[in-house]
């Protein structure tokens, strides 16, 4: 499961800002909850060995492989992940699916890039009428800005150098939703201009709206729809000096993306770059004689559900700034059951899930590996039995089922953007995704989590498969986490295809252990074999999903947007009447 970035985002929101934006995954900076004593290397080795029956035993086996301290944490771009891919191709073969990678196998190579800001970079104010700009300056005298006090600058996915001089715009949270009737843009003009924004998006957005709203991604879209050529994120005004320097210390933190052919990072937005973030200090010189004061923002800012004034503010600020990319390379492993009915048999069903984690801690005291069992080495094995369960089945279906092993899920969902814009079969041909992410097995579940059920066809045919197998439906638990958006199938959805994301509900024992585990293990070396995993849980698990995915095979119709969604609408896929 992708963790939301946090080193900038708590940083970028004020107080009212962040009871809108989507929290990342509980992960406190106090010290978590003790843990239960560490089992004994003989104790463990007892409980690992433990016979099972057939089924649970050969989930477990491939957990218990990708999940050893071998594999290193799979991180994308490691030799180790590369063994871990290998292992799920012969798995692939040894289930008997075909190869639906490049060159008649079972890899699909993804070209990655780690791109970083290369040196402090420079912002220049300089203003236009009103009262001057630094100590005192008189208007239209270049005032340069401070590293790590004024600014801190980002690295540009599309270009080792980037220069930018233009006017400001300022457009509160840089959101346009007409369906809340939202338009952050009105009254301004930002074509050819720096857009400057808060994060965040107001509490009253549904919970996934809100989320995708609140992306980064998403205002740069909005931006670049808007002729916006660059953009400033805002930092709460409470953010404190000290604050500040703190976010300067990781300002050339490298960020993985897929590599285009020149070896720039892959962007939806390369001609809207996010140039930096402003602290207090350098917004109050930007608003200098503006129309509404730095005062005034900061007065709203503070309110519970803050309505901005978009201005243009009186100057032009001009950024320089320096990229560096490294290349890398991984690969998402791709097998197929062939479709069997000649009308609808080149249609595609995706099942999904991420094969990589998160690598091994740099520093600390102790075990550093991240191990990932449930994240998600038994999201992989759920995978690998389900093809089995198709192969096996002796019915061959109506459509072509994908598994798909994606690499660099942590890194921001990359593997599954790569397939989603470089996929190994026609796109128009694959109807849905069905995604496994981290699936937390430790405890006896009753219901079923679907995000994105009720958005598309895909939600009754779901509801259908968890009855069948003995469980309920339930809604979203933790609406304002924004899972819809962090996990691989929402790359499907910016596609236009019907998707949704699976997880165990939290009736009886599960809101309990799903709280643990998010806030002792979840990105921690404690996420390992010697968890509690109920292996049963993991069968009953693998049940629900094939019955979801046959369904979806073998329906005399395949899956639609419900009628008038926002995602199906905003992403143009195809609609229910």
């Amino acid at each position: 499961m992708f963790r939301l970035p946090a080193t900038l985002s708590l940083l970028a929101l004020s107080t009212a800002l962040v009871a809108q934006t989507p929290k990342p995954t509980p992960a406190p900076k106090a010290k978590p909850a003790p843990a239960a004593p560490k089992p004994t290397p003989a104790e463990l080795n007892a409980r690992l060995a433990a016979p099972l029956p057939a089924d649970q035993a050969a989930m477990k086996a491939h957990v218990l492989f990708l999940a050893s301290d071998a594999m290193k944490g799979r991180e994308a771009g490691s030799p180790e992940y590369d063994i871990a891919a290998q292992y799920v191709a012969a798995q692939f073969y040894a289930a008997g699916l075909r190869p639906a990678g490049e060159a008649g196998g079972y890899l699909q190579q993804v070209p990655l890039v780690t791109y970083k800001a290369a040196g402090e970079g420079s912002m220049v104010w300089t203003g236009q009428g009103g009262k001057g700009q630094k100590n005192g300056d008189k208007a239209g005298k270049p005032a340069p800005l401070a590293f790590g006090k004024d600014y801190v600058p980002a690295a540009n996915p599309a270009r080792a150098e980037t220069a930018v001089s233009a006017p400001v715009v300022f457009v509160g949270d840089g959101i346009v939703a007409p369906q809340y009737g939202h338009d952050s843009y009105k009254g301004v003009d930002a074509r050819g201009r720096i857009v400057a924004y808060f994060r965040g998006a107001p509490a009253r957005f549904a919970g996934e709206e809100r989320a995708f709203f609140g992306s980064l991604a998403t205002k740069l879209a909005i931006a670049a729809k808007h002729g916006a050529i660059g953009a400033i994120e805002l930092a709460a005004p409470t953010t404190t000096p000290e604050a500040m320097t703190r976010m300067a210390t990781g300002y050339d933190r490298g960020r993985m993306q897929w590599a285009n052919a020149d070896g720039t990072a892959g962007t939806d937005t390369p001609g809207t770059p996010l140039l930096g973030t402003l602290g207090p200090a350098g917004a109050a010189q930007l608003f200098a004689g503006a129309p509404v004061t730095w005062a005034a923002v900061t007065a709203e800012a503070a309110k519970p559900a803050p309505t901005y004034r978009s201005v243009a503010l009186p100057g032009t600020l001009t950024v320089a700034t320096r990229t560096a990319f490294t290349p890398a390379r991984s690969s998402n492993v791709v097998g197929i059951v062939p479709g069997a009915d000649p009308a609808v048999g080149k249609e595609v069903v995706v099942l999904s899930a991420h094969l990589d984690h998160i690598g091994v801690n740099a520093s600390g005291d102790g075990d550093r590996i991240n191990n990932g069992a449930l994240d998600n080495a038994i999201g992989i094995a759920s995978l690998i039995e389900e093809a089995k369960r198709f192969t096996a089945s002796g019915k061959p279906p109506r459509r072509t089922v994908m598994f798909l092993a994606v690499t660099a899920e942590e890194k921001g969902l990359v593997g599954a953007d790569y397939f989603a814009h470089h996929p190994t079969v026609p796109r128009a041909n694959i109807v849905a995704d069905v995604n496994l992410d981290m699936p937390m097995l430790l405890y006896r579940f009753e219901d079923m989590i679907v995000f994105g059920a009720d958005r598309s066809t895909l939600g009754p045919i779901v509801a259908r498969a968890a009855a069948a197998a003995g469980t309920t439906m339930s809604p979203d638990a933790n609406p304002e986490q924004g899972f819809f958006v962090r996990s691989d199938h929402f790359r499907f959805v910016q596609q236009g295809i019907p998707s949704v994301f699976l997880w165990p509900g939290q009736k009886g024992a599960g809101k309990a252990a799903v709280e643990g585990f998010l806030s002792t293990c979840y990105h921690r070396p404690c996420d390992d074999l010697s968890l509690p995993i109920m292996w049963d849980q993991g069968v009953r698990f693998v049940d629900v999903n094939y019955r979801i995915a046959r369904e979806i095979a073998d329906g005399a119709q395949r899956p639609v947007w419900n009628k008038g969604d926002y995602f199906g609408t905003t992403f143009k896929g195809p609609m229910a009447k």
